[in-house]
């Protein structure tokens, strides 16, 4: 087995209320199929699991570099990223840019307020005895190492934010 899985359940922010009969007009309008943003340089990666999750009902959106993903996540707030760890660096003979791993995205996404606690599971093709308890440490839900087992990632994304309907 190639992956760690760590359950967290969702905290509510200091101060907030907590409704149980919720308005009328803050009542969601249809089913809600959970967003997956997955942030990888490798297009087989991308392609292979985006069919996956698409397959199984998910709304996917991807990124291939650290900047992308940063934006895809303040524009589109998903309900769960797929990151990975390693990035090649920025062509600087084209105007460079920030050199981006997976946990300076992380540190990114941390500092805003809208997606702080958003569910990050880790991937990487790279040693993953170099990376597992660091992703975990940094508060991901789970870590696969590359190939990826897409089932037991399905069913770990299941588990953290649900079926899609």
């Amino acid at each position: 087995m190639n992956s760690t899985y760590r359950p967290s359940s969702p905290q509510l922010p200091p101060g907030a209320l907590l409704s149980l009969t919720p308005e009328p007009a803050a009542q969601p309008k249809g089913p809600h199929i959970p967003k997956i943003l997955i942030a990888d340089d490798n297009v087989v990666v991308l392609k292979a699991l985006s069919i996956k999750l698409k397959s199984a009902g998910y709304e996917v959106r991807t990124a291939m570099d650290g900047s992308t993903a940063v934006s895809c996540v303040r524009r589109d707030r998903p309900d769960l990223i797929i990151l990975d760890i390693n990035f090649p660096p920025p062509d600087v003979a084209h105007g460079g840019g920030i050199s981006w791993d997976g946990f300076l995205i992380l540190d990114w996404l941390r500092r805003i307020d809208e997606v702080r606690d958003t569910p990050i599971i880790f991937i990487t093709s790279g040693e993953s005895s170099k990376f597992r308890e660091k992703a975990l440490a940094a508060g991901a839900v789970a870590f696969f190492q590359k190939p990826i087992d897409q089932e037991e990632m399905l069913s770990v994304i299941r588990h953290v934010v649900g079926d899609p309907l």
